[in-house]
């Protein structure tokens, strides 16, 4: 049986608890948490005014404590979240706890699988990534105009953009930035925005912006038409022919993407508007580079975007000239509004607009 000092100090505790835990079943109690945590997170978090009633609170917010509560979340568990951080779980839980007692809320709900956030615990997670990659940036910047030479910079694009005019940005920037990092990450365009961008995984993204839904927290910016057009190498049979129509070309071997992408469909309806079938399905991929292999044989061709004709990285393309404009694909740059740019991404960005002027000449 507990001792009468241990049975006090447990007293303490649960008073404690109860005083900074508010109770979530009494109504007003559930109301007064909202107003004052929203009122609270809106002034930290988004710079709503001026301060001074939120002082104190301001004052105990920590760094480390939210970025104890961002692992703790990411791995599930405070003792998981302590492994991975090298440091004791107590320490882990004390910094959870102070975050709980400053904001007056329960942050975290306790289950026998682990832990996962409260509702003001996920408001409390997306202002803490914000802030924290707003003082990344902050950084960064810092380091650019102590060393503009150097620095990192993430970019997210497709991989038709990654074979053409992103390696041709990255050599332009490389050769006065000769200490810079490149992170490239290639995915479709809704991918590049919700798993990448909108998670500050990436600083900017090049890709066709025809499939970007409006946002009120995304800025695109639309460059040129990187339309879709039939190519060959030389090696080709119909590379120096003249007068070709798409209807000499359908029964020859053709490297088409995946069947349920867009723009497998829109090259379908090519056909289909000009009274053909479809080509048969002799390769179906999205790889470039295996794109590359074969074109390179002599004997397959494929629609492919027209800046990789421009920029094509060492295999001379050819566009084929079968009285077709080409599937259109606005493309451009899309960033996150209200974020602190990576300095790099202004260099880069520059850059992109400068090469991407002959395309959208159609030159």
């Amino acid at each position: 049986m507990p001792s009468s000092r241990v049975r006090a100090r447990r007293g303490r505790i649960a008073r404690r608890r109860k005083r900074t835990i508010p109770n979530h079943n009494d109504s007003r109690t559930t109301y007064n948490e909202h107003f004052y945590f929203v009122l609270r997170l809106s002034r930290i978090f988004m710079r709503a005014g001026p301060m001074d009633l939120d002082d104190r609170t301001l004052r105990r917010l920590k760094l480390s404590d939210l970025r104890l509560f961002h692992a703790v979340v990411q791995w599930g568990g405070m003792a998981k979240a302590a492994a991975h951080l090298h440091i004791s779980q107590p320490a882990v839980s004390k910094a959870i706890a102070t975050l709980e007692q400053t904001l007056g809320v329960r942050l975290l709900e306790r289950h026998s699988q682990g832990v996962e956030p409260t509702q003001f615990g996920r408001a409390l997670l997306k202002g803490g990534i914000a802030v924290f990659d707003e003082l990344k940036q902050s950084v960064k910047e810092i380091a650019f105009l102590a060393d503009p030479t150097a620095g990192e910079l993430r970019v997210g694009c497709t991989e038709p953009l990654a074979a053409g005019l992103v390696p041709t940005v990255i050599d332009r920037i490389l050769r006065e930035h000769p200490r810079v990092v490149f992170h490239v990450v290639t995915a479709d365009p809704a991918t590049l925005m919700e798993r990448e961008l909108r998670a500050r995984n990436i600083d900017v993204a090049i890709a066709p912006t025809a499939e970007i839904i409006s946002a009120a927290d995304v800025d695109v910016e639309t460059l040129f038409d990187d339309r879709q057009v039939v190519m060959a190498v030389p090696q080709n049979k119909w590379f120096r022919r003249r007068n070709i129509t798409l209807a000499d070309l359908v029964h020859e071997p053709w490297i088409l993407p995946p069947a349920d992408s867009v723009i497998r469909a829109s090259i379908i309806e090519v056909f289909r508007t000009s009274g053909l079938a479809p080509p048969r399905n002799h390769v179906v991929t999205f790889s470039i580079t295996l794109c590359y292999q074969l074109m390179a044989s002599g004997r397959f061709l494929a629609m492919l975007p027209l800046s990789m004709a421009r920029s094509h990285g060492g295999l001379p393309l050819k566009i084929l000239d079968v009285g077709l404009r080409g599937i259109p694909r606005p493309t451009g740059i899309i960033t996150l509004k209200k974020r602190t740019p990576n300095p790099l991404a202004r260099v880069f960005t520059s850059s992109v607009r400068e090469l991407a002027k002959p395309l959208a000449r159609g030159r």
